[in-house]
């Protein structure tokens, strides 16, 4: 009898592609090198943030489902694309009275639109649209600092920038080369900060420029 593939190994069959996980495409559009120092050296490293984001999550990564108000809760569904070479989870499905589905995405932070987790939010919707064979126009995230919930519609270039993203991502791994560090003020919220030395990173290119045109002039 043959043996039927699990989703961490599932490949597609146009591209023959491992399945990547949903939450390396934040961390793509976060910043390239994190992506890169996770999933081509294996580094992992926690912070306080990291922390307050699995306390956030405890909740949410119960599977299960509840009612409420008349809108079904699906908790820690898993999801894939075959198409799109991702696996992964969503928070909470929604399945409302009328049938319509939304993923919604637990943060830890204020309400504030990131263009990262819009993306993984547009990308859950996506494994789940190629899955059930049905369209989901919009989805949430859900800001536990601020107790606000903010509705994300799955425009055409939101998922444009998810296609384009994945790619970028999926030609990143393939080259297996982490990209150098650039220090910018999101640098300091990073768990992997004080690994990957962004603002040493910087200045030692700083010198070696000076030093470059020094030795022109």
């Amino acid at each position: 009898m043959r043996r039927r593939p699990t989703r961490t190994t599932l490949r597609t069959e146009r591209s023959n592609l491992e399945l990547m996980p949903l939450s390396l495409l934040n961390d793509f559009l976060y910043c390239p090198r994190r992506a890169a120092l996770k999933a081509i050296e294996g580094i992992r490293s926690e912070n306080k943030h990291t922390v307050l984001g699995d306390i956030v999550h405890e909740h949410a990564d119960l599977p299960g489902y509840q009612v409420a108000k008349g809108v079904t809760l699906l908790r820690a569904l898993p999801v894939w694309s075959e198409r799109l070479g991702l696996s992964g989870k969503c928070d909470v499905v929604e399945r409302h009275a009328d049938g319509a589905l939304a993923p919604v995405e637990y943060k830890k932070g204020k309400r504030r639109a990131f263009e990262n987790d819009d993306a993984q939010l547009c990308a859950q919707a996506l494994c789940l649209e190629e899955m059930l064979g049905r369209r989901i126009d919009r989805g949430a995230v859900f800001h536990a600092a601020s107790k606000r919930r903010r509705e994300v519609e799955f425009t055409p270039e939101l998922r444009a920038l998810v296609e384009r993203s994945l790619a970028d991502l999926r030609g990143l791994l393939d080259s297996q080369h982490v990209p150098p560090a650039v220090f910018k003020p999101a640098c300091e919220e990073c768990s992997l900060f004080e690994i990957c030395l962004p603002k040493a990173a910087s200045e030692d290119s700083r010198a070696e420029r000076l030093s470059r045109q020094l030795f022109q002039t």
